[in-house]
């Protein structure tokens, strides 16, 4: 025991270990911010670490060529032992390391822990959080299915709308003017490399600032920060109320740390990974992309707005996003930190969460792209084709043939993404008809240039019988001109092109 402990004094005399201990789990912290609202932070860094372990095994299998990466991953699907709860675990981790991450960013908001001295704290967590969201993307982009390549797809043409820089983006990201094979190579380096190198960086200096600067203090109501004061208060704080990080304020941080892990492990189970889901052709256009649901808010808002409304949110929004969070330290640095003599704040945070959570919703349930076969394995019932004219009968092969049973349900069949055909001839009038079929309108194009006249009056004159048989057909309100009342007449003098109405 006496040579052992004499080994320890020597290596602690050389690397300071004591020290080392001391200065990191061992600082002292404010006795309140051993709580449940202080988890987060701890819990996102454990994601990570799996991340980084989950990859690792990963990359063993794992070929980033567009040859072999969807082979690989099946192979680990289905030939690979415990290789599809490996990925599953990764996709999983990925998620929860998203969530928290929020959740900690929300939580360090609320609590006013972006103010003074705590402003390069808060700006190396805004960054953290940038970092993964593009680790999650280019995750993404590895499973190199349909959904990641049209993923892609869509992030390239957001990125070519830059102006000026616009087509040097999308070059420098995809390698190339298109998605090829040294694009995935790209976006193999960018994800196993850079990314998490940088966020391994910037980890450490947030750290740094949290031992530095000290852990945030559980706010209370009318404790407002002053900068000529916080400090000395800080330290009186710690002197009087200061417990050690380690064993003292962890217990909280361990115990979600382990409902993590086992939260990880549980949804990897029983739901598995994610995809691959077709592989990746540009040719096959029978597929519905969909992002993961970190970015499905962004999915549908491109969706929903209008084409005059998308430059300006998919840049000018987030970036002025983005430069408000980073710039809040030095505008609103000093005052109160509790919430509850923050309603803006909460109620701010309250809004853009609905926001997210709304848009997230319709993402995942609202049809933004048509059915591609939605059509093609179903005849039109036979009930909206008895007694038709000829007329009629030719505008039903119109409407077949030109696949509007993709975004347009009849009897119960097709996509869902427009309004349902059943009773068409109840909500519009042939003229309405015709002007949404030639101008398009909302997620429907112009089908003026695509169809000749001749099929537009024949597929008009279908849609007009598509009605309950006790609902009369829709019709305009105005009065035609050829049924005016009897004591109006019209008189056209001959020395003039001007009609006038006289009674």
């Amino acid at each position: 025991m006496k040579t052992l402990k004499n080994i320890a004094v020597w290596l602690d005399d050389r690397l300071h270990l004591t020290a080392l201990w001391a200065s990191s789990a061992g600082h002292e912290v404010p006795a309140s911010s051993g709580s449940w609202w202080y988890v987060f932070g701890s819990a996102t860094l454990l994601c990570f670490v799996i991340q980084v372990l989950t990859g690792i095994c990963l990359a063993f299998v794992y070929v980033p060529s567009t040859n072999e990466a969807y082979t690989s991953l099946e192979y680990l699907n289905h030939a690979q032992f415990w290789g599809w709860y490996l990925r599953a675990v990764h996709y999983w981790g990925s998620n929860m390391m998203v969530a928290f991450m929020t959740c900690h960013m929300i939580q360090v908001f609320l609590f006013g822990a972006y103010k003074y001295p705590r402003e390069l704290t808060w700006i190396s967590g805004i960054f953290l959080l940038l970092c993964t969201l593009a680790l999650s993307f280019t995750g993404q982009v590895m499973r190199w299915d349909q959904d990641a390549y049209w993923g892609l797809g869509i992030g390239a043409s957001i990125l070519g709308r830059i102006p000026l820089i616009g087509a040097q983006m999308v070059r420098l990201v995809l390698a190339g003017p298109i998605i090829a094979g040294e694009t995935l190579s790209r976006f193999f380096t960018l994800h196993v490399f850079v990314i998490p190198g940088l966020i391994m960086a910037i980890v450490a200096m947030h750290l740094r600032l949290v031992l530095a600067k000290g852990i945030n203090e559980y706010p209370r109501p009318g404790y407002k920060v002053h900068r000529a004061t916080y400090d000395a208060d800080y330290a009186d704080l710690i002197h009087k109320e200061g417990v050690p990080f380690v064993p003292d304020a962890i217990g909280k941080d361990l115990i979600f740390s382990a409902f993590t892990i086992v939260l990880i492990l549980f949804l990897a189970f029983v739901f598995g990974p994610k995809g691959p889901r077709g592989i990746p052709d540009p040719t096959i256009v029978d597929t519905s992309p969909q992002p993961d649901f970190y970015f499905l808010c962004i999915y549908a808002a491109l969706a929903l707005l209008p084409d005059w409304m998308e430059t300006f949110v998919m840049f000018f929004a987030p970036a002025a996003g983005i430069l408000f969070l980073l710039a809040l330290p030095f505008f609103a640095g000093t005052g109160e930190k509790s919430a509850k003599r923050r309603p803006v704040a909460v109620l701010s945070v309250i809004l853009v969460m609905l926001v997210i959570v709304t848009l997230a919703w319709f993402g995942l349930t609202v049809p933004w792209s048509p059915h591609m076969n939605a059509w093609s394995g179903d005849a039109i019932p036979a009930q909206f084709l008895a007694g038709r004219t000829p007329l009629e009968m030719h505008g039903a092969i119109v409407l077949q043939n030109k696949q509007c049973r993709d975004c347009h349900a009849l009897g119960g069949h097709g996509g869902h993404r427009g309004p349902a055909l059943d009773s068409i001839a109840t909500r519009m009038t042939p003229d309405l008809m015709v002007r949404q079929v030639v101008q398009g309108g909302g997620n429907m194009p112009a089908y003026g240039k695509k169809l000749s006249p001749a099929e537009v009056e024949a597929l008009v004159a279908f849609m007009r019988t598509l009605r309950p048989q006790s609902t009369p057909p829709s019709r305009d309100s105005a009065p035609p001109m050829n049924r005016l009342p009897r004591d109006f007449a019209v008189v056209v003098p001959p020395h003039t092109a001007q009609a006038t109405i006289k009674k």
